[in-house]
């Protein structure tokens, strides 16, 4: 039997998985994240794929953590594959740990595939984020896109790789989510054809839209394509990192000063930084997260889609 606790920050769904996992053996959270992809990726398929889940829902693996000092370790993956960090999803996981008496309020760490993050539990709801360091790779990059000419826009490091634009002139509304998900994923396979990427080869697999915000108090506005064509209905937690980074990187933002990121359906982060010692900065993000759903996932064998539905 599967436990799994659904929640969702900001409108953006996470199920953690608390029980009845794979054991993935010793090692760092990285090595068995691989693990996992290479032996259990079944398990991955069915946690968060239809029948029982959707292409938006992301899930979070329960582990035991690197350190001694850690709460727990959390391995993140989607309808896909893996994820490093998830920002959006680590403070669903607080919340729901808070839920599961296994912490209180305060400062806590968890330890991912790509660090060590910290959550610290304002509230039953209420939890900042600080993540790994996040930093800008590269400035001004452009790249043609078909149907919409050249792109222009920055590659950064959040936690995963994405690039950033605010080159297109789609409005960022809600009634136009199935275009801008058409744009980013061309933008996305552009970046790929042309053989831009991240540190050492890694795939952009974020493409992250920027336009002026609706509401009053919020700074920017912005649509997130995720891996696997998702969008982010929460304002994206690496990718607000990422805004950060570059934001920093340009002198547009000070340390300790006050941003608000705006999706694409309203919800908010609120974030700052501070410098990182390798030259990068180290995003705080705050989101709330409430828990939506405790279950117990079955497999039967006869089920055509046991596994979920497989592309």
């Amino acid at each position: 039997m599967i436990r799994v606790i659904d929640s969702h920050t900001e409108g953006e769904p996470t199920r953690l998985v608390v029980a009845g996992g794979p054991d993935l053996g010793p090692g760092t959270l990285a090595e068995r994240r691989a693990r996992f992809a290479s032996g259990f990726d079944r398990f991955r398929s069915l946690v968060v794929n239809e029948p029982r889940g959707s292409d938006a829902v992301v899930g979070a693996l329960l582990c035991p953590p690197d350190h001694p000092g850690s709460v727990a370790g959390v391995i993140f993956f989607n309808n896909v594959g893996y994820l490093g960090m998830c920002g959006h999803a680590s403070i669903g996981t607080a919340v729901t740990l808070a839920r599961m008496g296994r912490i209180g309020p305060g400062i806590h760490h968890l330890d991912t595939p790509v660090g060590t993050v910290a959550v610290d539990l304002v509230d039953a709801n209420t939890v900042t984020v600080e993540n790994v360091e996040s930093y800008r790779l590269a400035h001004a990059v452009g790249v043609d896109v078909p149907g919409l000419g050249r792109v222009t826009g920055d590659v950064a490091w959040g936690g995963n790789w994405f690039f950033l634009t605010e080159s297109v002139t789609t409005p960022l509304d809600a009634a136009n989510i199935t275009e801008l998900t058409r744009i980013a994923t061309a933008i996305r396979d552009a970046l790929a054809a042309a053989g831009i990427t991240g540190r050492d080869g890694a795939e952009i697999d974020h493409i992250e839209l920027f336009g002026p915000p609706r509401g009053a108090g919020a700074r920017s506005r912005n649509f997130v394509l995720c891996p696997g064509g998702a969008y982010d209905r929460s304002p994206c937690g690496t990718g607000t990192s990422a805004k950060l980074a570059c934001l920093a990187a340009d002198g547009k933002l000070a340390p300790g000063e006050r941003w608000v990121q705006e999706s694409i359906i309203d919800s908010r982060f609120e974030a700052e930084y501070r410098p990182a010692p390798g030259g990068g900065i180290i995003a705080r993000i705050t989101g709330r997260a409430y828990v939506t759903l405790e279950a117990t996932l079955t497999r039967d064998p006869a089920d055509p889609f046991a596994d979920g539905i497989r592309f």
